[in-house]
């Protein structure tokens, strides 16, 4: 049989790419989402249980139902900026809601779970690119929260003997090769989507949050993978902690940064089309750099991105964008 994997926020836009490699590598998903945030026609590839990650007794209930032996938790607002205007809500959604997810999942003695966390624990270090043992300092409430979440993973690791593998990653972009799911949000803040949203005519007004970083074209330099990659990550970890590996923490990337102009010209390659000059104010709690030190993935998870050079993601994404909002306007 099949082994069965607890997959929250598996109806948004990384937990439904990890569904598809789950299931590909021989797991059946169990999308576990209240779709506030996903799209239920994302869960494509196992059941799915319409249901909140606080709500303790429905996680329990689900896992005992679809005889869950892991999970991987993606359920969690991600918007930089909304966390700065409204922290209340980042830390009753990401940690409070944890903590119930949580509850449930020792009641059924569901004891493994890969953590989607962020690099966005780091804050905005000096050096770079940015290992494990960098010190968290997260510059907004969403980095604090998922560092918070972080913290819970490693004092239930001491005492529940709860395993977790926590995956931070960086710029999550690009699309399924085959355009079956993508990246597509009631609120979207991301560089890629947005660019290509104004370029079909969906969003009214796009601008680049920030030319006057301290970086070499003055916009900020983010290290960019393929949300194929990160999927496949996944489960690696998964398969890691079901032989045996105990809680720890990866970086997911590249390790090469690329800045919000280059981005952008490799857009306008792919497409054809042209960005006018749409500099605008900087973003609440974005740092200028961030680029990961990934090594500690690849050696012990080999974790080796194949997709996520920027001509792919900005084809795959846009090949999305074209096939997905025509009929979501």
């Amino acid at each position: 049989m099949k082994i069965s994997v607890l997959v929250t926020g598996g109806a948004g836009y990384v937990g439904a790419h990890a569904c598809k490699a789950l299931a590909q590598a021989g797991y059946r998903p169990v999308v576990y989402d209240n779709l506030s945030l996903g799209h239920g026609d994302f869960v494509r590839w196992g059941p799915l249980v319409e249901a909140d990650i606080a709500n303790s007794n429905a996680v329990r209930d689900c896992c005992k139902k679809f005889e869950i032996k892991a999970a991987l938790h993606f359920a969690a607002f991600a918007l930089v900026g909304e966390s700065v205007g409204n922290p209340a809500l980042y830390y009753a959604n990401n940690v409070a809601g944890t903590l119930g997810l949580l509850k449930g999942l020792l009641e059924a003695d569901v004891k493994r779970m890969v953590f989607s966390s962020s690099c966005a624990v780091y804050g905005a270090p000096a050096q770079q690119p940015i290992a494990e043992d960098t010190p968290a300092n997260p510059v907004n409430p969403y980095g604090a929260s998922k560092l918070m979440i972080e913290r819970v993973l490693a004092d239930y690791a001491s005492a529940y003997d709860f395993h977790s593998i926590a995956l931070r990653y960086f710029n999550a972009c690009g699309a399924d090769p085959d355009a079956e799911v993508g990246e597509l949000r009631k609120q979207e803040t991301h560089l890629i989507p947005r660019a290509m949203m104004w370029l079909q005519g969906h969003l009214d007004e796009f601008h680049v949050f920030g030319a006057d970083y301290p970086t070499k074209d003055g916009t900020a330099v983010r290290d960019y993978v393929h949300v194929t990659d990160l999927a496949d990550a996944h489960v690696a970890a998964l398969g890691a902690l079901l032989s045996g590996t105990t809680t720890a923490a990866f970086n997911l990337g590249t390790g090469e940064g690329h800045s919000v102009k280059e981005v952008l010209r490799q857009i306008e390659q792919t497409t054809g089309r042209r960005f006018p000059d749409i500099a605008g104010p900087r973003r609440p709690g974005d740092p200028p750099v961030l680029v990961a030190n990934a090594e500690r993935a690849r050696q012990l998870l080999g974790f080796a991105p194949r997709r996520s050079d920027l001509e792919t993601i900005v084809r795959t994404a846009w090949a999305w964008h074209q096939k997905a909002h025509p009929h979501r306007r």
